[in-house]
């Protein structure tokens, strides 16, 4: 993967947090990076060029009125006064080729000195076994600050630690091997066909990114 600046512009240091939709039902990700980048006075400062992201143009994303100004399949936007930069994803990934993208988005975002990674998703609730909507809005999380994916900062802001991650569980597993370099050729022909089918969330894009992300940031 790499960064292509857009001209005279560059990835802001101060901007330590960085966050990222995973294509998910609804494409609610991308519905909150369009609402962030479009509210929060950010600037486009390049786009990201990956082989397994499939080819997409449009125009001017987000003025009220086209300007020609062409939109990208994967692009990076930054907000010094709020220290975040915020990449848009406008197309799918490849089929078959998810777990080469998350490698390569992990490494990149590695690579940039970002201190904060999230990742902005959705599940699908007809999948869910026991849904509680007692609590009013659902949110729902997995975080790297601890093995089994808890963080006492999110449980504070409320919101709750996705129960279905299980790191011992095969699924999860054998993500987590894979962005470790520890998956065999008979682990990966014995898993992927059943990937999907056996476990929702371990399929779901996002997992795949928080493997990647978690083995690089734990390290």
């Amino acid at each position: 993967m790499e960064f292509v600046p857009a001209e005279g512009k560059h990835l802001h240091e101060d901007c330590s947090t960085l966050i990222l939709p995973a294509l998910s039902i609804g494409n609610v990700g991308q519905l909150v990076a369009d609402l962030l980048i479009s509210s929060i006075g950010s600037e486009r400062v390049g786009y990201l060029d990956d082989p397994n992201v499939l080819p997409c143009v449009g125009n001017d994303a987000y003025g009220p009125f086209p300007q020609g100004y062409v939109a990208l399949p994967l692009e990076a936007y930054d907000s010094p006064s709020n220290a975040l930069t915020v990449i848009q994803q406008r197309s799918p990934v490849i089929k078959g080729m998810m777990v080469e993208f998350a490698k390569n988005m992990a490494d990149f975002l590695a690579s940039s000195g970002k201190k904060h990674i999230i990742v902005l998703s959705s599940l699908d609730f007809g999948k869910w076994q026991k849904v509680d909507m007692s609590g009013g809005l659902q949110i729902y999380y997995l975080s790297s600050a601890n093995s089994n994916g808890t963080d006492e900062n999110c449980e504070q802001l409320g919101w709750k630690k996705l129960q279905e991650y299980d790191p011992s569980q095969k699924h999860w597993k054998y993500l987590s091997d894979l962005a470790e370099g520890n998956a065999t050729l008979e682990d990966i022909i014995s898993v992927e066909d059943e990937l999907e089918e056996e476990n929702y969330y371990a399929s779901l894009p996002f997992a795949a990114l928080f493997a990647f992300l978690k083995a690089l940031y734990l390290d």
